[in-house]
């Protein structure tokens, strides 16, 4: 397709399949969509019970963390499987935000699937007890496999691309039979991102940050089944309810900012941000689904060129069963970005695609963007009137809790479209954004 090099290029809308949302909750939160896991007496042993009641979920999942769903296995054992809500869901202002990205996730040290702990786990299962193990060892199997691939640099990135990438190239396309040996290559490195916000979704016309998601969003939803999944005959289950799934996502609403907006600031903000921002993050239900390309945008390129350009597993993805039936989904890469739509941006920080800017005010002047920062995952706090994360700019790299910007696919360079804006503007168009 040929573009003006000076404009974004729209993407087209794909027809999406229709669903129940109060069956999608249920789904989401209770359904075998990973049909693998550990045993519920060595989840319990090992993991602290969540006293909050987050889902107020009852018998087998009743105390059980948010981020985890109780299932029972073909042989009758209960397992516990991890769900959506790991990288979708995160605790915010004391309260449980569902579809709000986790940024305070840690893959920097194997911790999300420690290879270590799952092997040690299989062996002391195989010896004492025989069933369970029989019931966990697929998913045990596959995480000892995956676990030591999704490594990141920092915390509070997201390496759930290089998950899918890792599963692809250890799973047949047509078949989805797994195979301990990858049947292709892996890139050497673990391009991070940040998880955007579900609310956003009923807005787009494509799924990931380069909008190379294209056709059944259900498909794409569903991909974490590729975990435990046993055959095309499982994932046809999975794709029967994803409908469902996604018809919840698409009535979700942005959480409010909790403070006072200043009115009359804000009416300036919008005036700015119809003359700066608006062209290309829209409004509301008017949003123009555009991509940016990279030339324009700058931001950090090894997103789109690493994990989202890989022939092989292009090639796999539109090759497979995903990109087959009345409902089809396939990969589309794109030398750029999508302008996102800004609802509740006011709090998903941190902010671009890979999580590499901890303020709003500082995605509006890249003069103040922190070359190495850390914030605190212990007891964070934000910013309600930068818009981010309270955070601390550092003079050097020191390890996975300070965020360095300068490794490649974490940089904080581009979108540098607020700089020609005064202090004024860009205060008054940051008062604006907590109306969104």
């Amino acid at each position: 397709m040929a573009w003006d090099p000076g404009k974004g290029i729209p993407i087209p809308p794909s027809p999406q399949r229709s669903g129940d949302p109060a069956k999608g909750f249920e789904y989401l939160t209770t359904g075998d969509y990973v049909k693998g896991g550990i045993p519920l007496d060595l989840f319990r042993m090992t993991r602290n019970k969540d006293v909050k009641e987050h889902l107020k979920r009852q018998g087998d999942n009743a105390g059980i963390p948010y981020g985890f769903t109780v299932i029972t296995a073909d042989n009758g054992e209960k397992l516990v499987a991890p769900n959506c809500l790991q990288c979708h869901a995160q605790i915010f202002n004391d309260s449980l935000i569902i579809g709000m990205g986790n940024s305070l996730m840690d893959f920097s040290g194997g911790q999300q699937l420690s290879s270590r702990a799952v092997t040690m786990a299989a062996k002391v299962l195989e010896q004492r007890a025989p069933e369970k193990y029989a019931a966990a060892k697929d998913f045990l199997q596959v995480s000892a496999t995956v676990g030591p691939k999704l490594i990141t640099a920092t915390r509070g990135v997201n390496a759930a691309d290089r998950l899918a990438a890792v599963l692809a190239a250890h799973r047949d396309p047509v078949t989805f039979k797994w195979s301990d040996s990858a049947l292709m290559p892996l890139p050497e490195k673990v391009i991070p991102s940040d998880v955007p916000a579900w609310w956003l979704l009923k807005h787009k016309n494509a799924m990931f940050y380069n909008g190379f998601g294209r056709g059944d969003f259900g498909r794409f939803l569903m991909a974490s089944n590729l975990l435990t999944v046993r055959d095309t005959t499982e994932a046809a289950a999975v794709d029967r309810r994803i409908s469902d799934v996604l018809a919840w996502i698409n009535q979700l609403q942005a959480p409010k900012y909790p403070g006072t907006v200043n009115a009359a600031l804000a009416a300036k903000g919008q005036i700015v941000y119809q003359a700066s921002c608006q062209k290309c993050h829209g409004h509301g239900d008017d949003y123009p689904n555009l991509l940016i390309p990279a030339d324009i945008i700058k931001t950090d390129p090894a997103l789109f060129s690493n994990n989202y350009q890989q022939p092989q597993f292009v090639n796999w993805f539109n090759s497979s069963w995903f990109a087959q039936g009345d409902h089809p989904a396939r990969l589309v890469p794109f030398n750029g970005y999508i302008a996102p739509p800004l609802d509740g941006v006011w709090c998903t920080a941190p902010y671009f695609h890979n999580g590499s800017v901890p303020s709003i005010m500082a995605v509006l002047n890249s003069r103040i963007r922190p070359r190495y920062w850390s914030r605190s995952f212990d007891q964070p706090r934000y910013d309600y009137e930068q818009l981010g994360w309270v955070y601390e700019s550092k003079t050097e790299a020191a390890g996975p809790q300070v965020y360095n910007t300068t490794l490649e696919g974490y940089g904080n360079s581009g979108h540098y479209f607020g700089d020609k804006l005064s202090d004024s503007d860009r205060s008054a168009v940051i008062e604006y954004l907590k109306t969104l």
